[in-house]
């Protein structure tokens, strides 16, 4: 690798060198020898310019092999530079020289075309010698379309024609946009729209999809992927926006459709501004951090520059590998790990005591449905006590923003959970009440999210793996749904819009049936829904609701800054009586009295139902044979 460097470095500072006497012969013509020293002094002079600026531009680290309009743009800016210290000394020069004023300018044109030719030959060369290896190749390479000719599409076409290795021969685009239509792209034609693809496949004979659009919609992914389907042809995708922000796109990340992308919405824009202002050269502490939400709040708030981070949780495991990634992603912030649970009061104390965080996510909660109706005080003890000792905390050391993650749920509740969820954002709001000015306490609501550990998509990837069934609790049953990413990024923003006392809810879109799902899983996992794996109905658990709400019937949205972000305009909070009413909630959680904690949630919330019985499950609906363990669509 050094002797390929050394040789591309010596390469150009030879051709700069000799574009000096080749300007003099074109300039002067035969009155070269009679001025030779005066051209030898020139070149003496300037080679070490030269070899400076080739290393301050670190040409000699370009790769022929992909030389692009960017390389030789470089290559025109350290020529500009050379260009201009030779006419500075030519001026001063001018009595010890012959040197004409037109010799920099011919010396400039000549030194790009001779260092500008050698990359684009070599590309050449590269490229030609790449056709042959695949023409040699015993297996030939898999003709692909690439759909979307945008900045994505031209990015994974110049990554497939770096690495033949990987056997592909792009054959051409399709795109929607009409300015696009029978354009080339670095030689490969645009054949057509979306909506010629499925004639586009059958006349290429194409054998791939190449999926392109990180930015589009899900029902336009869906598109794509049903006519490569029903043509029989393999299909793969780029990673979506957000996965694509922070690192550079390379041919590896190229991967198998996920259920995440059907679903996929437009990309969430962040006023990056509003956030740094509240998390630049800040502590930040972030409650549950080894968990989905708060592993990925993290990530997002690295890139605000925080001064300290502070990965609080209760499991070493989880948090162990967060930290892990972060040290090696993020070498320049401190991480410090925290092994706390959020219920030990005395360890919180002197961690806040230490520490002095500015800012805090509290992400840390219990948030299984099922779960936490058969142990009920456990929703209690760690989603509101829990809640009220980071509240006591933030109060006491006068922490400037504390962002409550909150859950849909939580609106009208059937669950301990969701009841347990809407008391902790009655706890964030009583702490607003006692806040010093310039303390901020907000709550942040939204829906399900994809992929999180626990949650409906996991489960029924493993059911799949296992030959099914899949298990879900009615066919009715719906649920909003979010990515990681997407849900944590909007939490980061919600915080940067303050609001003392705030109550934001998140755009979480249509809601989607399980059951669509669970087709839409099964059938990415090239098998039939019913055929190769069956989905079979269980009937609703204890706590469960068919469809998730936002809003309470009280509660209306104002707008805020954010599209996706909306205001609550009230949320039942039960005020002065509130303080006893948690005591009473605490006794009956010590107690472990379930039908107490449920009837103290109750006076609480009256809008909390626990007593009803759940729809059946119809008839109709129901496979002999059904497994007793549903599917759990509904867990953040």
């Amino acid at each position: 690798m050094k002797d390929r460097t050394l040789l591309k470095f010596t390469i150009d500072l030879l051709l700069w060198t000799i574009a000096i006497p080749a300007a003099y012969l074109l300039r002067v013509e035969a009155q070269l020898l009679p001025n030779f020293s005066d051209v030898a002094l020139l070149m003496l002079i300037f080679l070490p310019v030269k070899g400076f600026t080739l290393n301050f531009f670190r040409l000699h680290r370009q790769s022929w092999h992909n030389t692009s309009i960017i390389d030789l743009f470089l290559l025109t800016k350290a020529i500009a530079v050379v260009f201009v210290l030779l006419i500075a000394s030519l001026v001063f020069l001018r009595n010890f020289l012959f040197v004409p004023l037109s010799i920099p300018f011919i010396q400039a044109m000549l030194a790009f075309l001779l260092m500008g030719s050698v990359r684009i030959l070599a590309r050449l060369h590269f490229e030609q010698r790449d056709k042959k290896i695949r023409a040699k190749s015993k297996h030939p390479p898999k003709k692909v379309l690439i759909a979307g000719a945008g900045v994505a599409g031209n990015l994974l076409l110049r990554e497939i024609m770096r690495h033949p290795e990987v056997k592909m021969k792009p054959i051409g685009f399709i795109d929607d946009d009409p300015a696009k239509q029978k354009e080339r792209f670095m030689g490969v034609p645009v054949l057509g729209s979306l909506h010629d693809l499925p004639g586009v496949i059958s006349e290429k004979d194409a054998d791939m999809v190449l999926i392109a659009m990180p930015a589009a919609r899900g029902k336009i992914i869906r598109d794509v992927v049903e006519v490569a389907k029903e043509s029989g042809v393999e299909f793969k995708i780029m990673p979506a926006i957000y996965e694509l922000i922070s690192s550079r796109f390379n041919i590896s990340q190229l991967r198998e459709v996920d259920v995440q992308d059907l679903l996929r919405r437009d990309h969430v824009k962040l006023d990056y501004k509003s956030i740094s202002d509240y998390i630049k050269n800040k502590v930040v502490m972030v409650t549950g951090a080894g968990g989905s939400i708060g592993s990925e709040i993290v990530r997002q708030i690295t890139r605000c520059r925080p001064r300290q981070i502070l990965l609080l949780g209760r499991g070493e495991n989880s948090i162990f590998k967060v930290e892990s990634e972060c040290l090696q992603k993020y070498p320049h912030i401190d991480f410090v790990t925290l092994i706390t649970d959020v219920k030990d009061v005395d360890m919180l104390d002197k961690h806040f005591s230490k520490y002095s965080p500015d800012v805090v996510f509290h992400a840390a909660a219990h948030k299984h449905v099922t779960l936490m109706e058969n142990n009920p005080e456990q929703a209690i003890f760690n989603n509101v006590a829990g809640t009220r000792s980071m509240v006591d905390m933030a109060l006491k050391y006068n922490v400037r923003r504390f962002v409550n993650v909150s859950s849909d749920k939580s609106v009208n509740p059937t669950s301990v959970m969701g009841a347990s969820k809407r008391v902790a954002e009655y706890v964030v709001e009583w702490g607003s009440c006692l806040a010093s000015e310039g303390q901020e306490f907000v709550s942040v609501r939204f829906g399900n999210v994809l992929g999180s550990r626990g949650s409906v998509v996991p489960l029924f990837k493993q059911q799949i793996e296992n030959g099914g069934p899949l298990t879900i609790t009615h066919p009715e049953m719906a649920r909003y749904f979010m990515t990681i990413p997407e849900a944590s990024q909007l939490v980061v923003q919600a915080g940067g819009l303050g609001g003392n006392g705030s109550v934001y809810v998140l755009d979480m879109g249509e809601p989607v049936k399980i059951v669509d799902l669970a087709y839409d899983l099964i059938k990415l996992s090239g098998m039939r829904p019913n055929e190769d794996i069956d989905i079979m109905y269980t009937g609703m658990r204890p706590g469960e609701k068919m469809c998730e709400e936002l809003l309470t019937e009280e509660e209306n949205t104002n707008a805020t800054s954010h599209t996706k972000i909306f205001s609550a305009k009230t949320s039942g909070y039960p005020g002065k009586r509130f303080e006893d009413m948690l005591e009473k909630l605490f006794e009956m959680a010590q107690r472990q009295d379930g039908k107490g904690i449920r009837k103290q949630l109750k006076a609480i919330i009256p809008t909390y139902e626990y007593e009803g019985k759940p729809p059946e499950v119809p008839e109709t609906a129901q496979k002999a044979g059904a497994s007793s363990a549903a599917g759990t669509p509904g867990d953040n």
